[in-house]
């Protein structure tokens, strides 16, 4: 697993490097003072891990993480103990280390880089991706996303549909709507099958919801979605017809 650190004090540096040469699993691929050169790093190079302090010259941490528009896992260090409960709004904030950090303490981040969600670590340094769980296991009844740092829960059967527009897709709901910078394909992924149906390249249903069907189109309570022709096989298995 590649990583950088980040971190204006140079004691501090050295703690983290040495935790993670000791470890087995992380490879140090950078150092630097403070953000601002660390960003003219991450612009030519992609790392899977970063070891970021919150308090430095030019741009804090928080700063920092709101420059990156796909931010690999972070763990955040610091002397201050009073952001933590904002850090872990964050979803790829996988722990949050109090210097001076110990021998003892950094085995639990290694556990917790571990069991992440994205990726494993290996004893060859490198990274793995884990293989996907049952689509069920996402939540048995429930995701959650990411809207402007924060973490929105919603039970599926509060979705009536995803529409996909260009970069981004919005989950409508009886409540409302949410855009999500993101692809279709992606939240598909995290979707249980059998809640969940794609229709069109463009549309995934909440099949539960749906009133009525005609033609190329299904009605959600006052919406029309259409259904392409390779998806309407697909569609017809899934009815109970009388």
């Amino acid at each position: 697993m590649k990583s950088i650190i980040v971190d204006d004090e140079n004691t501090a540096r050295a703690i983290v490097k040495e935790l993670c040469n000791s470890s087995g699993h992380i490879e140090v691929v950078g150092q630097f003072p403070n953000a601002v050169e660390a960003l003219k790093y991450l612009n030519q190079n992609e790392v899977d891990l970063i070891f970021l302090d919150i308090h430095m010259p030019m741009l804090t941490g928080f700063d920092f993480i709101a420059t990156l528009k796909n931010p690999p896992f972070i763990v955040l260090t610091t002397s201050d103990t009073n952001f933590a409960v904002e850090a872990y709004q964050y979803p790829f904030i996988v722990d949050y280390l109090v210097k001076p950090v110990t021998m003892e303490r950094f085995q639990t981040t290694l556990m917790k880089l571990k069991h992440a969600g994205k990726a494993i670590l290996v004893g060859n340094g490198e990274t793995t991706l884990e293989s996907e769980p049952p689509k069920e296991s996402f939540g048995d009844d429930h995701l959650y996303i990411n809207i402007d740092r924060r973490l929105i829960k919603l039970k599926y059967e509060d979705i009536l549909f995803i529409e996909a527009k260009g970069d981004y897709f919005e989950i409508k709901t009886l409540d409302g709507q949410y855009r999500v910078h993101s692809t279709l394909k992606k939240i598909k992924e995290k979707l249980p099958e059998s809640v969940f149906l794609q229709i069109h390249r463009s549309y995934i249903i909440n099949f539960s919801k749906i009133i009525d069907i005609q033609d190329n189109s299904v009605l959600i309570e006052r919406s029309v979605i259409p259904i392409s022709r390779s998806n309407r096989p697909r569609l017809m298995r899934r009815l109970n017809l009388l």
